[in-house]
């Protein structure tokens, strides 16, 4: 991982969980199929620095089907079919803003103007769901999240989904702001995702707080 990021997370490489995660992934590439592929695993950080994010929506695991990590929580890369919970993702922008529903599911644009797209594991075994969760991967991403509440900034968190809302502990709300609801998946979205608006609730924190709004038009 060599983004502007380094600097920040550097304590993070030194510590003995990150050299055994590593040497985990690796064999895990040398007997199994591994996602996203090793030069996306971080292509959040590459995609938005530091300096520039404005939000962060946090994934918990990326997709285990062919071609579909790349890297950002819940995006896939454009040829490849949209998943469930980004086709509720679209429907609730929809809504919200009137957007129309895209025909991809590549959010690189969104990364681009500031949106970290982080999922707290980093690699999964292709088609084992949460194959790579606890062997490293949420200690590194919780101290991501704990890097951006320290930026002097207004920063918004969104949390969807009972795992995610778990990260709150970990926020300052004094400083950011937290958006959360149920996951966006088939399973829980018509428990209060579907009306949360949390695209022009984002925008109106940061304008209010005097930083430039998201165009979440792809």
């Amino acid at each position: 991982m060599k983004t502007e990021w380094n600097p920040l997370l550097k304590e993070e490489f030194d510590k003995p969980y990150w050299k055994e995660l590593q040497q985990y992934v690796y064999e895990e590439r040398n007997h199994h199929e591994v996602f996203p592929k090793h030069d996306e695993v971080y292509a959040a950080f590459r995609l938005t620095a530091y300096k520039d994010v404005k939000i962060l929506i946090l994934g918990q695991d990326p997709y285990h089907g062919e071609g579909q990590a790349h890297g950002l929580s819940f995006s896939v890369k454009e040829g490849t079919p949209i998943p469930p919970s980004l086709r509720n993702i679209y429907k609730e922008l929809n809504s919200d803003l009137g957007i129309a529903i895209p025909k991809h599911g590549n959010l690189e644009s969104w990364a681009r103007q500031g949106v970290l797209l982080l999922n707290a594991t980093l690699t999964v075994r292709a088609h084992q769901a949460g194959s790579h969760q606890g062997k490293g991967w949420e200690i590194f991403t919780d101290q991501v999240i704990s890097v951006l509440n320290e930026k002097k900034e207004k920063t918004v968190f969104i949390l969807w989904g009972a795992f995610a809302r778990k990260k709150k502990a970990l926020i300052d709300l004094d400083r950011h702001h937290i958006i959360e609801s149920p996951h966006p998946s088939p399973l829980s979205a018509h428990r209060g995702f579907f009306g949360s608006r949390p695209f022009s609730v984002a925008n109106h924190i940061l304008t209010d707080s005097g930083r430039d709004s998201v165009n979440w038009e792809l």
